[in-house]
């Protein structure tokens, strides 16, 4: 074996091995979901044997590795990259941009916004254009738009969610999974950045006017002098092959109580 390649297998190694304690999967379970044996997983942890580069996607795909991440197990182990990370503005993604473009429109007149792993906005529909109408100018020209920040900001939505201390806790809570996953710099630095903006002392309860059975954590914020409640729901995409996609998420807001209902139907529709 040359030095490269010695290399290439020790660093490959440690990447696996760091994925899988991460993952709290041990080397007898990660063999057996991956149809190898724990002898060889250790030998390929501990840099005695290069995985083939099938292995290395079977791994990845056992330990739920992120798309983005498992390019550069890939490389780690000398392999070209698998996945290619297409522009979401690039000709061969215009069919998925029409499709988000259909979802978001479908979706009216409640709220609804495509992220990306970052939580940068990539698009929202009228629903939560109608949301964000009241937000200072100067939050809004920030380019690009951070869902985040929007929402956490002390001049953002924060002084309209009634029950801020719960819904942020839950974003919060919702970014450090993210984290666990992705291993992300960017979202770590991200997150630093909104649990330090300050948070007001008299950031109540939520205490909706109606007894309503809620289902899930609501956001129940004040809008044009309305008292709206949602709950979210996150989908992304089946099986990506592309690292853009992969990191896409479209997130929809439930109305979670009749008036928000009734408002939406009769203001935004």
């Amino acid at each position: 074996m040359t030095p490269a390649a010695r290399k290439n297998t020790s660093e490959v190694g440690r990447l696996l091995r760091g994925w899988r304690e991460q993952r709290r999967v041990s080397q007898l379970e990660l063999a057996l979901r991956a149809d190898s044996s724990a002898r060889h997983i250790s030998f390929v942890e501990t840099g005695r044997s290069r995985p083939s580069e099938e292995l290395v996607l079977r791994l990845a795909e056992h330990l739920d590795v992120p798309v983005r991440e498992r390019n550069a197990l890939l490389l780690a182990a000398g392999y070209a990259p698998r996945f290619t990370q297409t522009a979401l503005d690039d000709p061969a993604l215009g069919s998925l941009r029409e499709g988000l473009e259909r979802l978001l429109r479908g979706y009216e007149p409640y709220p609804a916004l495509v992220v990306d792993a970052t939580y940068d906005v990539v698009a929202v529909n009228r629903g939560l254009a109608a949301l964000m109408d009241s937000l200072p100018e100067d939050l809004l020209a920030q380019q690009p738009l951070n869902a985040m920040r929007l929402t956490l900001h002390p001049r953002g939505l924060a002084p309209r969610i009634r029950n801020l201390r719960e819904w942020r806790g839950h974003l919060l809570a919702q970014m450090e999974r993210q984290i666990g996953l992705a291993r992300s710099q960017a979202l770590r630095e991200l997150y630093e950045e909104v649990a330090a903006y300050p948070v007001p002392e008299d950031a109540a309860r939520a205490e909706p006017a109606e007894a309503v059975p809620y289902f899930a954590l609501p956001m129940v914020i004040e809008h044009d002098g309305h008292v709206l409640s949602f709950v979210s729901s996150i989908a992304t995409f089946n099986t990506p092959m592309d690292v853009t996609v992969a990191e896409l998420a479209i997130e929809t807001l439930l109305p979670a109580d009749p008036a928000t209902v009734k408002y939406f139907q009769s203001e935004v529709s």
